[in-house]
């Protein structure tokens, strides 16, 4: 197949790798674990080069494999019998540490609460603005699904928002 567009590992890499450990590290909220699978994901990107068509399917290509690569991470971890969220919990004060604002790294301790696939859904919606159309695509899953995890995660995030957050809702 002759192509106009040779991929090239190293600009993919510097490109991608932001977004590649950010999408880990909020599917898991560990920064060790997302610095694993953003390595694990770019290794796989080398050894498949020769598949990659274009940018746009680089992109998608990375985002599906660093959604999967956490799912499975995340898997590992919860039948190895590990407390994923208490794990979260202590790690969790070093990143509020890194991060901006109160409201904020509250939101993310939010998120991090949400069942894998319906945070795998926002943050492919709100992280990266994709469309649902993307989002499956990415996540290889029927649009139906990541329209109920979109609608299931927000309503959620609100409830637990809602309960956990009221000094910034109600401004008192």
């Amino acid at each position: 197949m002759s192509r106009d567009w040779q991929p090239d590992f190293e600009k993919l890499v510097d490109e991608h790798q932001s977004m590649v450990f950010s999408l880990a590290l909020r599917m898991t909220g560990d920064r060790g674990l997302a610095e694993e699978i953003a390595q694990d994901t770019f290794l796989a990107l080398d050894g498949s080069l020769g598949k990659i068509e274009s940018p746009e399917h680089a992109l998608n290509w990375l985002r599906r494999v660093v959604m999967n690569r956490s799912a499975d991470a995340l898997r590992r971890q919860r039948v190895r019998g590990m407390n994923l969220w208490v794990e979260m919990d202590e790690n969790y004060g070093a990143l509020q540490e890194q991060r901006g604002s109160q409201l904020g790294s509250r939101l993310e301790a939010l998120l991090e609460t949400l069942p894998s696939p319906q945070r795998a859904a926002l943050v492919l919606r709100y992280q990266e603005g994709l469309t649902p159309d993307e989002i499956a695509a990415t996540l290889e899953s029927p649009l139906a699904t990541v329209k109920s995890n979109l609608q299931r995660g927000l309503k959620l995030l609100r409830a637990k928002a809602e309960s956990h957050l009221k000094e910034y809702i109600r401004g008192t």
